[in-house]
């Protein structure tokens, strides 16, 4: 009987507010527990524990000693948060549920095994918190699906991040990247290696993509901290009066939706071809490129809001030519119209879903300098 009681605390214990989610990843009802730190974590965190020899059982599946179960009470997910994530510094990005496999391995990796956020004063310093850090990373090249390696060198002071085509730096870099519109974010099914990094920044006026990978998931995360280090440090001068709570989100972000969709011209009575396209929702910004690995884009279209004349819809387009794909969507500006067609029904769903979602968030000021932009240069 013990067994079933043992089982029955735990089950109460993970009920607890702040056991009630992944003490790593903030997904919902965790059932699996480290009994070796006294945290509830999720199924896909547990196996990270386990590659750490932190001890781990399933709280429903496995049997649990009593005095395992009185380790759990005495400890948890808030006790464990106030020891181990007592100095994360406000840009270090702390994984979501749906972040890919290496930012969640490093981020408990850094908490539980290499002990960076106890607040204890690490000499030599973390390479993310100096405001420069230089390496080698596997950068593609422009124009073919070759990855060669790359020197990189980011600077905070500068607000630069720089990279070097061959050895010899002497014939200076090849490209000098400003802090200032660059974001990193992690695409590893895109790039096809599990640390592939998406680099994007502004090129004069067009968008540039660079994608990188390093072979150690330690590296890469403390290229991506690093980077985000630099692009707060900015933040923090480009809006001095702006709290964390409304820059920790502008550090770097995800895209709202990625995918395939074919696009016809002005006229609509243009061949159809496909395109891969990018909402980026922060910048109200739907991108296309000629593939998904391209450095360059070919058009870039505003989102702005339904009072400003903007708008998007299902639609079936009547006289297309070279459409293999059936489920329309028309986005609306107030200058043309333009017409996508998705493969499937659902991508058609989620693309209106995503437009929406930036159609019905009011401007900024400055969406409308971005707005001027853009149609400044059609």
């Amino acid at each position: 009987m013990a067994t079933e009681r043992n089982k029955k605390i735990l089950l109460e214990l993970v009920k607890q507010p702040d056991n009630s989610r992944c003490a790593d990843c903030g997904a919902a009802d965790p059932d699996w527990a480290s009994y070796k730190l006294g945290v509830f974590v999720c199924l896909n965190c547990s196996g990270v524990h386990r590659n750490l020899s932190s001890r781990v059982k399933s709280i429903k599946l496995d049997l649990w000693e009593d005095n395992l179960v009185e380790f759990m009470k005495s400890k948890g997910n808030a006790s464990a948060k106030a020891l181990y994530e007592r100095a994360v510094p406000s840009y270090y990005y702390r994984p979501q549920q749906n972040d890919c496999n290496v930012l969640k391995e490093q981020w408990i990796r850094a908490k539980y095994e290499r002990l960076e956020f106890t607040g204890e004063t690490k000499y030599p310093p973390l390479s993310y918190t100096t405001g420069f850090y230089e390496g080698m990373l596997w950068k593609k090249g422009k124009d073919n699906a070759q990855f060669l390696k790359r020197k990189f060198v980011l600077s905070e002071r500068e607000f630069t991040l720089t990279y070097y085509n061959k050895e010899d730096e002497s014939k200076g870099p090849k490209a000098v990247i400003s802090i200032k519109d660059l974001n990193a974010n992690f695409q590893p099914d895109k790039i096809g290696h599990p640390h592939g990094l998406q680099i994007t920044y502004q090129d004069e006026d067009h968008t540039r993509n660079l994608y990188v990978y390093h072979e150690s998931s330690e590296e890469i995360i403390t290229w991506y901290n690093a980077i985000r280090a630099a692009r707060y440090a900015y933040l923090k001068t480009a809006y001095p009066t702006g709290s964390d709570e409304e820059l920790i989100p502008k550090i770097t972000r995800n895209y709202l939706k990625e995918g395939y969709m074919e696009k016809t011209g002005p006229s609509q009575k243009e061949s159809f071809k496909k395109r891969w396209f990018i909402l980026d929702s922060q910048n109200r910004k739907l991108f296309y490129f000629k593939g998904q690995l391209d450095a360059e884009e070919l058009g870039v279209i505003f989102i702005g809001t339904e009072t400003n004349g903007y708008s998007a819809k299902e639609c079936s387009p009547k006289h297309t030519r070279g459409n293999k794909w059936k489920y329309g969507v028309m986005v609306e500006t107030p200058e043309r119209q333009y017409v996508f067609m998705c493969e499937q029904e659902r991508d058609q769903r989620q693309w209106l879903s995503a437009l929406k979602q930036v159609l019905s968030r009011p401007m900024a000021p400055q969406d409308y300098t971005i707005e001027a932009n853009v149609n400044y240069k059609k």
